[in-house]
């Protein structure tokens, strides 16, 4: 998930970059101007809300249950023969 979401965040930068470009524009009518400041305030909260969501489910998972996780992916999940 960790990956998923370092993806998402640079997708939503780009688009925070974009919109802050297309502000820039010659004789930009000031209601387009207003929506574009919008998005890019509400992409920069948007990513920030999910790395907090993603850091709460985190703290809710018993550190057993993590360590069991990365004891089977450590060591893989085929049974010995032995």
């Amino acid at each position: 998930m960790k990956a998923q979401l370092t993806l998402a965040k640079q997708f939503f930068a780009e688009a925070k970059k974009k919109a802050e470009e297309a502000r820039k524009l010659p004789n930009l009518p000031q209601y387009i101007d207003q929506k574009l400041a919008g998005l890019g305030c509400e992409l920069g909260l948007r990513i920030e809300s999910l790395k907090n969501r993603v850091g709460s489910i985190r703290k809710q998972i018993p550190t057993e249950a993590i360590e069991a996780e990365q004891t089977l992916s450590k060591y893989g999940s085929q049974q010995s023969l032995v």
